[in-house]
């Protein structure tokens, strides 16, 4: 059985590739529900990141420096695995669209048919941000587009300055 202490600790798990203000605005709205956030920084085997692990990391531990119970670490294989490694028993996922709703869905089950002790919570997004996504950002800046609106100021100088070196 879980008890109240498990409930301590959320972990809330992407790839951030670049962390936006949608991921802000879970994790803001994440950290209330919680003693202490994780915010667990993986890799997409399918996907080839503009970010590397170690620079996606710094990047969220400057835009969350002032969110004392947020702590963010990187990890390689399965979210679920990670949970538990690292105490926790929820998992944090936020929701954009039905079709994330329908693919989160799917990730629940499996991951509560591979450790039944962990929960998923949702936080469906903010209408804000609901469009943002990584992909979509990297192309925006690629292009020379303005990032103001989507991404933090540190974010957005990182992210410029990337697509700047993949141009040349």
């Amino acid at each position: 059985m879980i008890s109240a202490s498990d409930h301590a600790i959320a972990v809330y798990t992407g790839v951030f590739d670049p962390v936006h203000l949608g991921h802000l605005d879970v994790i803001r709205r994440g950290r209330r529900l919680v003693d202490k956030l994780i915010v667990g920084v993986g890799e997409n085997p399918e996907k080839t990141p503009f970010f590397t692990s170690e620079e996606r990391v710094q990047l969220l531990k400057q835009v969350t420096r002032d969110m004392a119970n947020v702590e963010i670490l990187p990890f390689t294989g399965l979210a679920v695995s990670f949970v538990s490694t690292v105490g926790a028993r929820i998992i944090l996922r936020g929701i954009r669209t039905t079709s994330d709703m329908e693919y989160e869905f799917t990730m629940s089950l499996t991951n509560r048919a591979i450790d039944p002790e962990i929960e998923t919570i949702f936080l469906m997004a903010t209408e804000t941000y609901a469009y943002l996504s990584g992909s979509l950002l990297r192309q925006i800046a690629t292009f020379g587009g303005e990032l103001d609106k989507f991404v933090p100021p540190q974010v957005k100088d990182a992210l410029l300055k990337r697509a700047r070196e993949r141009r040349t």
